[in-house]
């Protein structure tokens, strides 16, 4: 039981991996609120564990207001948040790609991330710290020429972690992302896990994913993302530094922050 006594939010949390990471806290003790857009299943999984339920469209900030009140009235605060939430566009032609497709990408790949981390932390901080995992994707780590617009989200949620990470470890919140390959999900649809599988390509259950989230949540790292791969121990990605100026050139980048002379 080690979210005994805890308040968890997740999004995305009435399917697939949100759903699967939903049913592994509540095991663990936690008490679980669940947003998703879907309200009949969001609200059936809640009653399955005995938690709460509450609409949340992850690319609306109104919205995040609401879930906040909703975790803080329900249990008394808010300790872990699981940003999950996320779509694909299905489709690797920029040409293709409609104003629509591009829009509803942002909003629940990088918006939701970004307004869930700005709802969350306050309330957390409010609760004397907390933790935060975002779902990215190995196509957050390497290119992923099947769907172009998805990849950029994930290298932002990526990005956006590792950025966040010094400033809110000074609040005692962690955040850190999972990187997971290809999860069996509906995200991925019965036709592509069909070719998938005639492939011979292994898919990762969202069960192997939770538990990654869980060790997130429990650990004490920060800025970290992990990659997940079937049949392998999810690993801390290894990003090497930019090479540095040349000596006189000009300054090192990471000292824009320091005064100047």
């Amino acid at each position: 039981m080690q979210l005994e006594n805890t308040g968890v939010l997740v999004t995305g949390g009435a399917s697939g991996i949100g759903l699967a990471t939903v049913r592994r806290f509540a095991s663990e003790g936690a008490s679980v609120l669940i947003g998703d857009l879907n309200a009949d299943a969001g609200e059936q999984v809640a009653k399955e564990l005995d938690g709460r339920f509450v609409p949340l469209d992850v690319s609306d900030p109104a919205a995040w207001s609401a879930a906040i009140t909703e975790a803080e009235n329900s249990f008394g605060g808010l300790d872990i948040a699981y940003l999950n939430a996320g779509v694909v566009t299905g489709s690797s032609d920029i040409d293709a790609l409609t104003d629509e497709q591009y829009r509803r990408i942002m909003g629940a790949n990088v918006d939701g991330v970004v307004f869930g981390a700005r709802a969350v932390v306050p309330a957390m901080s409010r609760r004397g710290g907390g933790a935060i995992v975002a779902t990215a994707s190995l196509a957050g780590l390497t290119p992923f020429v099947q769907d172009p617009i998805y990849t950029l989200t994930k290298h932002a949620v990526v990005g956006l972690v590792r950025s966040l990470a010094p400033q809110l470890e000074a609040r005692s919140i962690t955040i850190n992302c999972v990187c997971p390959g290809i999860v069996d999900t509906p995200l991925v649809g019965e036709e592509g896990k069909a070719t998938l599988t005639a492939a011979g390509f292994p898919l990762i259950d969202p069960n192997d994913i939770a538990s990654a989230v869980l060790a997130r949540v429990t650990g004490t790292g920060t800025g970290q993302a992990w990659a997940c791969q079937p049949g392998r121990e999810p690993i801390a990605y290894e990003f090497r530094d930019v090479p540095g100026p040349r000596a006189g050139r000009q300054r090192d980048y990471r000292s824009l922050s320091q005064p100047t002379q």
